[in-house]
């Protein structure tokens, strides 16, 4: 379990609904993939929770798999289901707002290893609006100890932030990808050169 941010949300929550270049809910392969799953037929949290459970366990993380392929839009994710957790976090955006759940981006800074002199990377993850509150929510896939669960309650995230390691959670709830997450994705084509652009910090 991890400690429960208090989310600075600044746009309107219309602006969590709409499509953008990166959580693009209006491509067909996001409207596919909802009537296929008949997932617009469940309540919001059922359906959040069921939209969640398929990009953690059906998207695979691209460093995870070995694979040199760098994905950025929510449909190209889809299609090619796998991205890295900016990348998964985007698909499931789309999916929430296509399915008219409020959903937005936020990050963490963590250590890209053990111990600090790894250095550290940007960790992107969800937002969700359900029950009145924003909650965080983290679809980057699971493996030996990384275990993140759908939970309205204590937050199941696959990383806790170590303030002692330096690293930390951004309290911003952001409405579209961070520009210095949009520009580290758009760097490169090869995921292998890309992990050495990836931010250690927003």
């Amino acid at each position: 379990m991890t400690s429960r941010v208090n989310l600075v949300t600044r746009a309107p929550l219309p602006e969590y609904l709409r499509p953008t270049p990166h959580v693009d809910h209006g491509h067909s392969a996001v409207r596919a993939l909802v009537e296929a799953r008949g997932w617009a037929a469940l309540d919001a949290v059922g359906a959040a929770r069921a939209a969640f459970t398929f990009v953690r366990d059906e998207v695979q993380h691209s460093w995870d798999v070995r694979s040199h392929r760098v994905t950025r839009t929510a449909s190209e994710v889809l299609v090619h289901r796998e991205g890295l957790c900016y990348a998964k976090s985007h698909l499931l955006a789309a999916l929430l707002r296509h399915l008219g759940v409020p959903s937005g981006l936020a990050y963490q800074r963590l250590t890209a290893g053990d111990t600090q002199e790894g250095g550290y990377v940007t960790h992107g993850l969800n937002t969700v609006f359900l029950e009145g509150r924003w909650i965080r929510l983290d679809a980057r896939g699971n493996k030996p100890g990384v275990q993140a669960e759908f939970s309205l309650g204590d937050e199941r995230l696959a990383f806790g932030a170590r303030p002692e390691m330096g690293e930390r959670d951004y309290d911003e709830n952001f409405a579209d990808v961070h520009p210095t997450v949009a520009r580290a994705l758009e760097s490169g084509d090869d995921l292998y050169d890309l992990i050495e652009r990836l931010p250690d910090e927003l």
